[in-house]
């Protein structure tokens, strides 16, 4: 079966046009063109599902390399409530985890196979867990923005073209937007306590901003996968869409916050119907995602860390599921 690199054709009259395009093309063509989804089973374009399992492992891999920022803070949290209510969100990304690199197994990738490329440093994963988290305001920073443009990111894809993925991100996005109310709740609380709670939030505002914004990805003009994404309907919205759609949810809600965004560029363009934002500095971006951000190296080190230490669970697993299987084909023998 050949496949070809590059933009696929979606007109479903495309076979008429090139007959080099296979029967199983053309039904993937004519399946993306009518905004259906296609499953596993279902023949695919190599790059296709070489761009699949790159995101969605990326995406996996944010989510179990996202619990670290938090967890040192369960033990450090205010109040009995504050670390009941953490440690049920760090559950919930180790589950958000689980359910991508399964998503991605379907594609025909393996999870130890996806575990050793991002404890090997190949794989990489959302820049913003690269950034420390010296104080507990950081809880509601990273709540407030870093889950609010994940939720503004991630629902789009609940529509995704692959099958599996979309439905993986449908229960993501539930949880996530309680993520995101728990930290806009902590950094209220914060300013309306003393003035040096109100000064810890908006610091901690200052410093999680800036990179919440480019979690959405390199401007459109220097995204190299971010089209192709957008023609085989796997993403929906180009990351300038998504960013200016995140910074319009923002302003309101700063405003309730008391909360100022520290961009003195930031306006409203009545031509546009927009705002209009500050340069984001993307050599920081590019520092960070090529392994020299702050926290990158220490990230990866309890990654690794966690993995060794729980060799011996894997290893006791794997025995009982071969003890298993020998007692159910002794009882079928």
């Amino acid at each position: 079966m050949t496949t070809h690199a590059g933009p696929y054709p979606l007109a479903p009259d495309a076979s008429a046009e090139n007959p080099e395009i296979s029967a199983d093309e053309q039904q993937f063509n004519d399946l993306i063109e009518a905004d259906s989804r296609i499953e596993p089973r279902d023949w695919m374009p190599e790059d296709y599902r070489k761009s699949l399992v790159r995101q969605i492992s990326q995406h996996a891999h944010s989510e179990i390399i996202g619990m670290q920022p938090e967890s040192n803070w369960i033990t450090r949290a205010p109040s009995l409530k504050r670390k009941a209510i953490l440690m049920a969100k760090v559950q919930d990304e180790a589950g958000h985890g689980l359910y991508l690199y399964s998503a991605a197994q379907t594609l025909g990738a393996t999870r130890d196979g996806m575990t050793e490329a991002l404890i090997a440093g190949k794989a990489r994963y959302s820049s913003i867990f690269n950034y420390p988290t010296p104080t507990w305001a950081d809880m509601g920073s990273v709540g407030w923005l870093v889950d609010g443009a994940a939720i503004c990111n991630q629902v789009p894809l609940c529509r995704a073209s692959y099958g599996p993925y979309g439905r993986a991100m449908v229960r993501i996005c539930k949880e996530e937007s309680f993520h995101q109310r728990q930290g806009f709740e902590i950094l209220l609380e914060l300013m309306q306590g003393t003035e040096a709670q109100r000064h810890m939030a908006q610091d901690s505002v200052n410093r999680w901003y800036w990179p919440a914004l480019m979690m959405f990805g390199p401007p459109d003009d220097d995204s190299p996968n971010s089209a192709q994404s957008m023609a085989w309907k796997i993403k929906r919205f180009s990351n300038d869409e998504l960013r200016q759609r995140f910074v319009g949810m923002l302003v309101p809600q700063a405003a309730v916050l008391g909360i100022t965004l520290p961009d003195p560029d930031l306006k409203w363009n009545d031509e546009t119907q927009k705002y209009d934002l500050g340069e984001i500095d993307w050599t920081e971006f590019h520092e960070v995602l090529s392994g020299r951000g702050a926290s990158n190296a220490q990230r990866l080190q309890r990654r690794r860390d966690a993995h060794a230490e729980g060799a011996w669970v894997r290893e006791a697993a794997a025995a009982y599921a071969r003890k298993q299987s020998e007692r159910s084909e002794m009882v079928a023998s």
